[in-house]
């Protein structure tokens, strides 16, 4: 068998590395490629920090990469600014540097979105990875942020129409956004049920998400087991490539 990719996910919040690529990651760090996390909201030394060093530690990722910024509805989670205050161009920089520094193959980020519930830091995490990830290669962009990487391709955490049977309605009881796609726009479904058992552990370690009922992880602990295997045992990317593939010979450049 091939060997995995190396993988950087790169999201909003504590607990989005768990729930929306947990499986992934636990997979290509059980496989023994480089694998990590970059969290832009809540700083170090909060409970949530705490929460995510666990989740990420059970995933195999190592230690959290933490951007600092103040979540957008808890403003309190950082001396810093809220996030969805931050220049995008700041904001670019600091993942360019992130992507730099680990050189992953793969870097997994949210969709256009911001997910199901349209998170507004997730979509700015989004737009900042979209311009990082290819902005990483070019020396002269961000010369201070390290020597140029550019990864081989992003894929963007997503969920198709298909896949809502379960936790559309979960969400919309309480009164959550239910954003998905087409299935055709999905690239990429990973059964990440043999990890489900660390993928799960993961998700409880974000204890403070799970003791209360809207977050989606207090929701999905609610559930019976098999209808959570459900929702969490697969996970669904959009695939987009940033390394051009080689011309043939005597081909010209379109």
């Amino acid at each position: 068998m091939s060997q995995l990719p190396s993988l950087l996910g790169v999201f909003g919040h504590p607990d989005d590395e768990s729930l929306v690529a947990g499986g992934v990651l636990a997979q290509h760090a059980e496989s023994g490629v480089p694998t990590a996390v970059v969290t832009a909201t809540w700083a170090p030394g909060t409970h949530r920090a705490a929460e995510l060093a666990d989740a990420v530690r059970i995933l195999g990722a190592g230690v959290p990469r933490m951007l600092g910024y103040a979540d957008h509805r808890v403003p309190e989670s950082s001396t810093g600014l809220r996030l969805c205050d931050a220049p995008l161009e700041r904001v670019v920089e600091d993942v360019v540097r992130q992507i730099r520094e680990f050189r992953p193959e793969i870097v997994v980020t949210h969709d256009a979105y911001g997910g199901l519930t349209g998170h507004p830091d997730h979509r700015l995490i989004h737009r900042a990875v979209v311009l990082a990830a290819t902005a990483a290669g070019l020396e002269y962009l961000y010369p201070d942020a390290g020597a140029p990487w550019r990864p081989s391709a992003l894929h963007l955490a997503t969920h198709p129409h298909s896949a809502l049977a379960d936790l559309g309605p979960l969400l919309a009881r309480v009164d959550k956004s239910v954003l998905s796609v087409p299935d055709e726009s999905v690239g990429l479904v990973a059964d990440v049920r043999p990890w489900l058992d660390t993928k799960w552990a993961a998700i409880c370690a974000h204890r403070s998400q799970v003791e209360r009922e809207r977050p989606l992880p207090g929701l999905l602990a609610r559930l019976p087991a098999d209808v959570r295997e459900r929702i969490i045992g697969r996970e669904y990317f959009t695939r987009i490539d940033l390394r051009p593939a080689p011309a043939r010979p005597g081909e010209q450049p379109r």
